[in-house]
């Protein structure tokens, strides 16, 4: 029986969910059997990145036996610290967990931990030291190597030098890695490009374009943004066009997601590189299948980022069909 991993909105507990799993898992009777189930907590499972990461671990995690119930973090903090702690309560086997911020999901692995319930961390990491220790392990993205290709790609694009901007994300460890990469291959390669700003765009489309238009207005004469995912992006390209400033301003954004991916196409977006959400999520399964068989497993593991540019989105089919 093929299970469909169930999006569960904040006002659904994870008691009720429970229930309807159990109610649909009987067809004709007959009980599928389960080995267990893992809880899974992403930033916003509005996100397609996160939905396809959803729909993988689900997909893999039943080729196991084990059941996932996936939530939604709405990107709210105690939201998702509520939902860590109702795992908790009812036993899951394990919980997969992207924090909705790097710091304070720190209190739900705690007690995770404490109820001998492994935890491990995909896409972003916990900043809290302590936390950090008790994770089983973390897999996601090489965000610092993926920033310092945003950097070679915005000096290609704009000469090397004049003034640009970043878009960031301060509460994901994961985006703070894009920035500091991009940052770092800028001072070591001696370029002559000044950051004149980093505002916050809270990852999001809209709001990438309410920043980005406020960084136009402070800094007219900007040459490129950084932006650390393709909804800002694109939102700042958004601004840019609206300021008739697109043969000025280059924009780098990040993830190369299917829009991320059109933008490319139509020269919205110079680069984005490209994450692999599909290996995030089956190699998340992978080592909680191992941790679960007593085999040994690495504590963190990066998939390395690559360049998304024009060339490449020509003939993509991901593209054309609009996937990952």
């Amino acid at each position: 029986m093929k299970r469909v991993v169930r999006i569960v909105v904040e006002s659904l507990s994870v008691l009720s969910l429970a229930f309807l799993v159990g109610c649909q898992s009987d067809i004709g009777g007959e009980a599928s059997a389960s080995k267990g189930r893992i809880g899974m907590t992403c930033m916003d499972l509005g996100n397609p990145f996160f939905q396809l990461i959803a729909n993988e671990m689900e997909t893999a995690a039943a080729e196991h036996g084990y059941e996932v119930v996936a939530l939604s973090g709405d990107n709210e903090p105690s939201l998702q610290n509520s939902q860590l702690n109702d795992f908790v309560a009812q036993g899951y086997d394990a919980i997969f967990l992207n924090p909705v911020d790097s710091v304070s999901s720190a209190q739900g692995v705690k007690k995770a931990y404490e109820a001998g319930i492994p935890v491990f961390t995909f896409d972003v990491q916990i900043s809290d030291p302590e936390a950090k220790k008790l994770v089983a392990a973390h897999i996601g993205s090489d965000n610092y190597q993926g920033g310092r290709l945003a950097a070679k790609s915005m000096m290609e694009a704009i000469g090397n030098q004049g003034e640009v901007a970043i878009i960031s994300l301060p509460e994901a460890s994961s985006c703070i890695l894009r920035v500091n990469g991009f940052k770092d291959e800028l001072k070591e390669a001696g370029s002559a490009i000044k950051i004149v700003t980093e505002l916050s765009g809270k990852g999001r489309r809209d709001e990438g374009f309410k920043v980005a238009t406020d960084i136009l207005q402070a800094h007219p004469d900007i040459s490129g943004i950084f932006a650390i995912n393709d909804p800002s992006g694109l939102g700042a390209h958004a601004a840019v066009q609206k300021a008739s400033k697109t043969d000025q301003i280059t924009i780098v954004a990040f993830d190369a997601s299917p829009a991320g991916k059109q933008g490319v196409f139509e020269k919205k977006l110079y680069d984005t590189p490209q994450q692999f959400p599909k290996q995030m999520a089956k190699g998340t399964v992978s080592a909680f299948v191992r941790y679960q068989d007593g085999a040994e497993i690495e504590k963190k593991h990066f998939i390395p980022c690559a360049h998304y540019k024009h060339a490449d989105s020509i003939d993509d089919e991901a593209r054309i069909n609009q996937t990952w």
